[in-house]
């Protein structure tokens, strides 16, 4: 009997301790931080391919670790003393950029560091202090870059425009239309394509630097939509002549140039040219010997908009076929063209959408692809015959892959995560399916305090299905009632219900539920991405009309379920999720009780040309649109508790929007609150963060009782 006692006792102090473990508290700096204090997944660390394709490397206990694809075994080692016999400066091993069976390079302070593992020979290409928007050729080791407005190649300046309106090498159109960088290397490295733009009709917006004392005005320049915009150009520079071409476009009626491509034969670049009312564009192929238009290889038009966003994919060994994403049919699918303009036929003909073309396989049987699928909340990655358009799911459990094409076309290299899944990190050989997992996260919050996320599905009143998230708090109990919070985004281009670590959800989310006793409640309503044209386009010339009704459908849900205390909702959203948590609050009134508005547009007028006139057309076109979708004409409406969050020298969503509110209310005597972020621009990054993400959930849980 004693003895049974005793194994009673210590069980029960075991199961406690186990229980303890069970129970710590994840608190708000934590989850906010989390990526610098190891609470996402652990992948790893620097993975890559290398460049032959028969290895990948990673980092591990201060090793660069090569291993052999095909039976996963250890091919080699580099320690940090194998690195520092070469670099002594180094503390740790770099992040590496490029390797192969003898070289590697990698980055530091100086620049681009080229080490010849095998010889220990090394070159250094060096980056002038003050540099910025570099790009750096592998194949040749030059390295183009921007100072001010004008463009570099080494010492060399390659434009010297003393007119600061004129500016080389940067992106243009605000990074719209899949713009991310300004240069292009030609595919041998022996030109260089760069987008130039002349902002001189651009107004300027003043933003102020309040780091000086007295502060100093920082302007930048702010196309509003309706106003003015920037004149776009495309130049070549051949490094051989040292020569400029520019490509004869002429920009005067501002249209856009996109998704510059290079011919393999670096005879020719294709620009998807879209007119300032984006209702249409035609993809040109220009000579980059003399500038001149060879010919339109295809034109697209839609009443609504068009946005072409991935560069055209040729087809391996050839300089005159390549693929073209298009979502001409109501989804984004491939279609095989030749340069003189013939297609050869449509390749895919998915109801869902593709998100990218990763490569092809190493017989060039196939193009590699990654999508959604059948579930708009997964991603995943396919083979598609070039042939037929046969395809073959490599990545059939769900969840969203992050695929990455070994350099030789066999193998894939696939991370993933789902709602259950943490994260697995797996090969996948390309002709055979077959998957080697090489890594398998645990769940780094196992140990904590938390509570249940549970997929949703709603239907729009078109009868469209609207995919939701729920976040319970970890002691949940049917039989009370809970205060809600919804955040929200709500605007093209974003989803925030995926298929992946923790359902797509920041960590403060199912902290904040736990810690507060909240539910956490968000659903992507019809204009997120992902979901096909025809979902996307219903909110054109209307922003926020239909996606406030398919934000009121879950509201209704939320009101149906007995556990919800219907007067305690409260919404929160940043950007897009600005407008959409203002609107809510103003324009229905009494729904929600407090609602924390970040970087919110307020009147699409004074937001810019590019993204702005796609979704609205122009002020002038649809001026019943721009008045009606004008938060501030319904301040009057305000019942509850608003607070409005900008920093200030926010240059996407500049800070006037937030202050003609604040106008707005002072004019009618309405109460609501204000917090701006000195010198943080559209979002608040870096440990003010935490600041940040505090003042939300104590500005909600104080006006939410």
């Amino acid at each position: 009997m004693k003895k049974n006692n005793i194994l009673l006792i210590i069980c029960l102090l075991l199961c406690g301790i186990s229980g303890f473990a069970q129970q710590k508290t994840l608190t708000i700096e934590d989850a906010v931080l989390g990526y610098y204090k190891g609470l996402y997944p652990k992948g790893l660390d620097n993975l890559n391919w290398a460049n032959n394709g028969e290895q990948y490397v990673y980092f591990k206990d201060n090793q660069l670790i090569f291993k052999n694809t095909k039976d996963n075994k250890d091919f080699k080692t580099l320690s940090l003393t194998d690195f520092q016999g070469a670099y002594p400066e180094l503390g740790r091993i770099p992040r590496i950029s490029f390797i192969d069976n003898d070289n590697l390079i990698f980055r530091n302070a100086k620049g681009y560091q080229k080490w010849n593992y095998t010889d220990n020979s090394k070159v250094s290409f060096d980056i002038p202090e003050g540099a910025e928007n570099i790009d750096f050729n592998e194949k040749t080791g030059a390295i183009a870059y921007t100072k001010d407005n004008n463009l570099y190649i080494g010492t060399e300046a390659i434009t010297d425009f003393k007119d600061k309106n004129i500016v080389s090498g940067q992106a243009i159109h605000r990074s719209e239309y899949g713009i991310t960088k300004g240069t292009f290397w030609s595919p041998k490295g022996n030109l260089l394509a760069f987008y130039q733009k002349d902002e001189t009709e651009v107004t300027e917006f003043p933003l102020v630097d309040l780091t000086t004392t007295p502060a100093t005005a920082k302007p930048i320049k702010y196309p509003m939509a309706g106003d003015k915009s920037e004149k776009a150009k495309i130049g070549i520079y051949n490094l051989a002549t040292k020569k400029i071409i520019y490509l004869d476009i002429d920009t005067n009626d501002y249209h856009y140039l996109t998704n510059l491509t290079w011919s393999p034969d670096e005879k020719y670049v294709l620009v998807a040219e879209i007119n300032r009312a984006t209702t249409k564009y035609d993809l040109n192929r220009y000579d980059v010997t003399t500038g001149k238009k060879v010919n339109t290889i295809l034109t697209e038009t839609n009443k609504k908009w068009v946005e072409p966003e991935n560069q055209a994919v040729f087809i391996p060994n050839k300089s005159d076929e390549f693929l073209w994403l298009s979502q001409k049919n109501g989804f984004k699918n491939i279609y095989y063209y030749t340069t003189s303009g013939k297609l050869k036929k449509q390749l895919t003909k998915y109801k869902w959408v593709i998100k990218d073309i990763l490569g092809f396989s190493n017989d060039n049987k196939y193009v590699i692809i990654s999508g959604t699928g059948e579930d708009p909340r997964n991603t995943q990655t396919f083979k598609v015959s070039l042939r037929n358009g046969k395809t073959t799911n490599l990545t059939p459990t769900a969840g969203t892959h992050n695929s990455k094409l070994s350099k030789d076309g066999e193998y894939l290299i696939d991370i993933f995560s789902s709602l259950e899944i943490p994260e697995i990190t797996q090969i996948i050989n390309i002709k055979s399916g077959k998957r080697s997992i090489i890594n398998k996260s645990e769940n780094p919050l196992k140990d904590y305090k938390l509570g249940k996320i549970d997929f949703l599905e709603l239907k729009a009143e078109d009868g469209q299905t609207l995919y939701g998230r729920m976040i319970k708090p970890a002691n949940f109990d049917p039989n009370k009632k809970y205060p809600v919070l919804v955040y929200v985004y709500g605007g093209p281009h974003a989803q925030m219900v995926t298929n992946s670590f923790l359902g797509g959800a920041s960590m403060w989310m199912p902290a904040f539920a736990t810690l507060n006793d909240y539910l956490v409640f968000t659903v992507d309503n019809r204009g997120s991405a992902n979901r096909g044209f025809g979902f996307e386009s219903l909110i054109h010339r209307q922003l926020g009309e239909v996606e406030m009704k398919d934000q009121l459908v879950g509201v209704d849900y939320l009101k149906s379920l007995p556990y919800v205390d219907a007067d305690r909702l409260s919404i929160n959203g940043w950007s897009y999720g600005g407008f959409m948590t203002t609107s809510l609050m103003l324009r229905h009134p009494g729904i929600f009780t407090v609602g924390v508005a970040g970087g919110p547009v307020i009147d699409w007028r004074m937001y810019e040309v590019m993204y702005g006139e796609r979704y609205m057309d122009t002020p002038q076109e649809n001026p019943q649109g721009y008045a009606k979708n004008k938060v501030s004409n319904y301040i009057k409406n305000l019942k509850g508790k608003l607070l409005i969050i900008t920093g200030s020298v926010d240059p996407t969503v500049v800070p006037q929007h937030s202050m003609s509110l604040l106008k707005a209310a002072v004019e009618d005597n309405i109460e609501i609150d204000f917090f701006s972020y000195p010198m943080h621009e559209h979002n608040v990054y870096g440990k003010d963060r935490v600041h940040l993400t505090e003042k939300i959930i104590d500005y909600i849980v104080t006006n939410n009782k």
